[in-house]
């Protein structure tokens, strides 16, 4: 520390200068450690984006990962040298599990269509950010509502998670039991290969997380391709090129056809619920970094969030035009700052470490989805977390205390149950933003406090209302 201390004395480099070091209390040599390991712990994505985007082969492994470590490359860098700040950016567990699986898979879009979607939704946030808007409609909206789309999504992921690991599926037809309804679904039976490398696989990421191993969720996957390569059955198989290089054909392949094929009510609902999910976990993220970090003030609000703000929105244009959803920033940030990364070298590092990885994306392709479902289970559960009653802390040191939600408390706890058991069960991250929003303006009523919500949360309601009788009221016609 004394070296550290004395170097920084010496005379400043232009690293030391450009990225303010000494007024942050750090150095070159931590920065780059800290950069490495936020790369560590964000790097299972390069292989779980393409498992969820590519669910049905339609885009291909190698392309989703060859874009993913773009995105995330490019926009990691943009956001260390714009705002100076150790967060750093890829595509996003959730965004990209509502493309493939309501945008694609419920609402019938085809991938581009589905872009669209993410370019239109990403345009539209930096429009309200560079306008001001974005803070104003975070703040609109109260917490419980936040935190029920971010626990939703939470287990939406962990969902996904199990029914890629072969631990749960759907019986229909005469395999359903008497008596139950078709399509009910059931724990699968534990008779196979893929599901013994799936649970062995979850049994080690949760030890390692459990030991606060760092990049434990990466060295869990990694351990779970190996166990799939070893074990009979042809769980997982090498690709024939490993080392062919990155694959560049999505760039560009957005449309913003989604329009026509839906109608503009489905259209602009999709694109809204989208806008939230993205609204509310930048600023989860932001805040969580943030108060780690020691970026917050007194109020517990986050200096100059315009700027993080603007590159999280930029990126998530940027996300779909590529074709790898929406990128967004990343709580795993939190991992760098640990050890002491406090600047944007520290998101420099981390995007500089995505870009190198483009040779060999290849390698993905030998990771089988029972090796990425732990990966999925795991994240699913840590975006649970903001139910609970957590301490953050300020720029000055200060506690404060985020308290959970009330379920004893019907106008928080029943806007929370619903939207978390409605988006894994109807597969639609829509549906349950619009059951969260319509409940809680409902129960305010009923209980007779309907000046405590804000006159957007009941345009917000109706449209979500309309929407969900769409097909009473205009035989679905859009």
């Amino acid at each position: 520390m004394a070296t550290d201390t004395q170097s920084l004395r010496s005379g400043a480099s232009p690293l030391d200068r450009f990225f303010r070091l000494r007024e942050h209390g750090t150095n070159i040599r931590t920065e780059v450690l800290a950069g490495l390991t936020t790369f560590m712990v964000m790097s299972y994505i390069i292989a779980v984006n393409p498992a969820t985007l590519n669910f049905n082969g339609a885009l291909g492994t190698t392309r989703v990962a060859t874009v993913t470590c773009l995105v995330a490359g490019v926009m990691s860098i943009a956001m260390g040298l714009y705002t100076n700040r150790a967060i750093a950016l890829a595509p996003g567990l959730g965004i990209n599990a509502i493309v493939a699986y309501t945008l694609v898979g419920s609402m019938g879009l085809t991938f581009p269509q589905a872009m669209g979607v993410i370019v239109s939704e990403g345009v539209i946030i930096t429009i309200l950010v560079l306008l001001g808007v974005r803070q104003y409609v975070v703040d609109v909206v109260p917490m419980v509502l936040k935190q029920a789309i971010s626990v939703g999504i939470g287990f939406f992921i962990l969902f996904i998670g199990l029914k890629d690991a072969g631990l749960v599926t759907f019986l229909s037809g005469n395999d359903t039991p008497a008596g139950t309804t078709t399509g009910l679904l059931s724990l699968s039976p534990l008779n196979t290969w893929p599901i013994f490398v799936a649970v062995i696989g979850l049994l080690v990421t949760i030890v390692l997380v459990a030991r606060n191993v760092r990049g434990a969720i990466l060295w869990g996957m990694l351990f779970a391709t190996v166990l799939a390569f070893i074990v009979p059955g042809n769980v997982a198989a090498f690709p024939d090129h490993p080392l062919e290089g990155p694959d560049f054909g999505l760039v560009g392949q957005f449309s913003f056809g989604f329009i026509g094929k839906l109608g503009f009510l489905t259209a602009l609902l999709a694109v809204l619920s989208i806008m939230l999910a993205d609204f509310f976990d930048t600023m989860g993220t932001l805040i969580g970094v943030g108060s780690q970090a020691g970026y917050l003030d007194e109020k517990g609000d986050f200096p100059d969030v315009k700027k993080p703000l603007l590159i999280d929105s930029l990126a998530a244009a940027a996300g779909g035009a590529v074709s790898a959803s929406s990128a967004t920033c990343y709580i795993e940030s939190a991992a760098g700052v640990s050890v002491g990364g406090r600047t944007g070298l520290v998101t420099v590092v981390t995007g500089l470490l995505f870009l190198l990885a483009l040779p060999f994306v290849a390698l993905v392709s030998a990771i089988p989805a029972a090796a990425t479902a732990p990966a999925l289970i795991i994240v699913g559960f840590l975006m649970v977390g903001v139910l609970s009653e957590r301490e953050v802390v300020t720029i000055s040191g200060q506690r404060t205390t985020h308290s959970g939600v009330n379920f004893a408390e019907l106008e928080e706890g029943l806007p929370v149950v619903l939207t978390v058991l409605v988006m894994p069960l109807t597969f639609n991250i829509t549906n349950g933003i619009g059951v969260g929003f319509i409940s809680y303006v409902v129960v305010k009523v009923a209980k007779g406090k309907w000046r405590e919500v804000h006159p957007a949360l009941y345009l917000v309601a109706l449209a979500f209302l309309l929407y969900f009788l769409r097909w009473a009221l205009f035989n679905a016609k859009f």
